[in-house]
């Protein structure tokens, strides 16, 4: 259905105008009181959805009336169904919640940047670019033409570039230049796909505008290169094998309520976009090159697995293993069946909680225990911080996918969808696939309990025996309720999963 007011359209353009109040109210406010007014802007979004969810369910879908329309660009809507639920709901709670973990954490971060005597920014110049980011990547996911999404998709782009120059750590300046050269080349060979796509077509619309349904198959007949340079570009976005390149620098040494946004929710969208563009405007040619997909999905989870346990980096490790968990929705996408694609959307959603919690407790070692970062000076943790260490084991249950997460559902319907594509491929095929799995969820398994074990286990090293620290903070507090959030999704998937699967089994149709 169509509203007849642009609710969508204005639920992003309030934090988005908003942000750029911050460095004015910067001069007046303590950080604290940033962090609320920025976690109230994005509040607005995450309400108004929440809203529509309620109002009128999820079922074809909710679109806002046209905003803007231009002969050759075509027209600017939003659209809010089960396809892109899933990850507006991920961005806007974890966007939202991390703004108020932020203040603690920035303060520290701060305080150490003008103790080594750099230049620093005035955290109105954070919270200003923390909110522009966070509402462009919604912007991003519930758009309805391609030019509209390549906008958004750059929109997002520059926010966090400057956040990693302005506050990252190492050679900032440096990583910050090579992710935005990565991301950007891989906007530029998305967007040759779709202008190609558009102008010999001869509409950007995703949605038909007339009767409100998706222009599936609109790419039917194109060249199969089409296809790849949209793919290929969507691929650098989310750091696969091979395009991955920039993302341990940039996911390890930006700030890290910008780490807990870039790797659980920014690099995702790109599985989004490989449904809603690549799959939905080109099935057929798709479907031909979604064996090739498959093996660099495999070969994405287990790089990343791999690499994930010869990090002694926290913050790098936990980018490794982003980089796995984007091999595990590519697989799920690229076994074109309703379970697999269904597990990799709700894969998302599960990768957004706890790869956030992950990310936020990095930020708490640092800020509690001196800039703590290195696993090996770490060990015996549980005694000085029990609580925070059982929500860095939620952290990683997300990641695993144990009960009681929303993981565990997501991993179960990606298996499932990958044995269906594959049974009736011969034993060989199967007995290939079946090895690949278990490989990928071992390593994934045992990255994350090694490292919970060097973490919290073993003798206390002798310089943190006399650190001084509370249980309960901002910081844990904010990680206590993403946690029970995801917990919630997981006594009551069927919410999510059920539209969800109707609408993929309808596009695959």
């Amino acid at each position: 259905m169509q509203t007849h007011f642009p609710i969508q359209i204005v639920s992003i353009l309030i934090p988005l105008i908003g942000s750029f109040l911050f460095p004015l109210l910067g001069r007046r406010l303590k950080i604290k009181k940033l962090s609320f007014v920025s976690f109230l802007l994005l509040l607005v979004p995450l309400i108004s959805f929440s809203g529509i969810i309620l109002k009128f369910g999820l079922g074809e879908g909710v679109a806002d009336p046209v905003f803007f329309s231009q002969r050759y660009i075509g027209s600017f809507s939003m659209l809010l169904d089960s396809l892109s639920m899933p990850f507006v709901l991920g961005i806007a709670i974890v966007t939202a919640l991390v703004a108020l973990y932020s203040a603690p954490y920035m303060k520290h971060r701060i305080r150490e940047m003008k103790a080594e005597g750099l230049e620093v920014q005035s955290p109105g110049t954070f919270f200003m670019l923390y909110t522009m980011f966070s509402a462009s990547m919604i912007g991003i996911v519930l758009s309805t033409n391609l030019i509209e999404f390549y906008i958004f998709l750059e929109l997002s782009l520059i926010p966090s570039f400057l956040l990693i120059s302005f506050f990252g750590y190492g050679d900032r300046i440096r990583i910050a230049f090579m992710y935005l050269l990565w991301t950007h080349i891989g906007a530029l060979v998305f967007l040759l796909g779709i202008l190609y796509l558009g102008l010999t077509t001869g509409t950007f619309n995703i949605l038909n505008i007339q009767n409100l349904t998706i222009n599936l198959g609109l790419g039917q007949g194109l060249p199969i290169l089409v296809l790849i340079a949209i793919v290929i570009g969507l691929l650098v976005k989310m750091a696969t094998f091979g395009v991955h390149i920039w993302l341990p620098y940039a996911h390890a040494e930006a700030p890290t309520p910008v780490s807990a946004l870039l790797s659980p929710n920014l690099i995702g969208i790109s599985g989004y976009a490989l449904v809603r563009i690549a799959y939905g405007l080109f099935p057929a040619q798709f479907a031909e090159i979604s064996l090739y997909l498959l093996a660099l999905a495999f070969l994405t989870a287990i790089y990343g697995g791999l690499m994930a346990l010869a990090q002694d980096d926290f913050k790098r490790l936990l980018a490794y293993s982003s980089i796995s968990q984007m091999g595990w929705i590519l697989l799920g996408i690229s076994t074109l069946t309703p379970d697999g694609i269904t597990g990799a959307m709700l894969l998302f959603l599960s990768h957004a909680f706890g790869k956030s919690i992950l990310f936020m407790s990095a930020g708490v070692l640092i800020v509690r225990f001196d800039g703590l970062r290195s696993i090996s000076k770490m060990g015996g943790l549980v005694s000085k911080v029990p609580i925070f260490g059982g929500l860095v084991l939620l952290g990683f249950m997300f990641i695993v996918g144990l009960p009681p997460t929303l993981g565990i559902w997501s991993k179960i319907l990606i298996v499932i969808g990958a044995f269906n594509m594959l049974s009736a491929m011969g034993t060989a095929a199967f007995a290939l696939l079946a090895l690949g799995l278990i490989v990928a969820a071992g390593l994934t398994a045992t990255y994350s309990f090694v490292t919970l074990k060097e973490i919290f286990l073993g003798e206390l090293p002798r310089g943190l025996k006399k650190a001084t620290v509370g249980c309960w903070s901002t910081m844990t507090i904010v990680m206590g309720i993403v946690a029970l959030v995801g917990i919630a999704f997981f006594f009551y998937p069927s919410f999510i999963i059920d539209p969800l699967k109707d609408l993929i089994s309808n596009i695959l149709v």
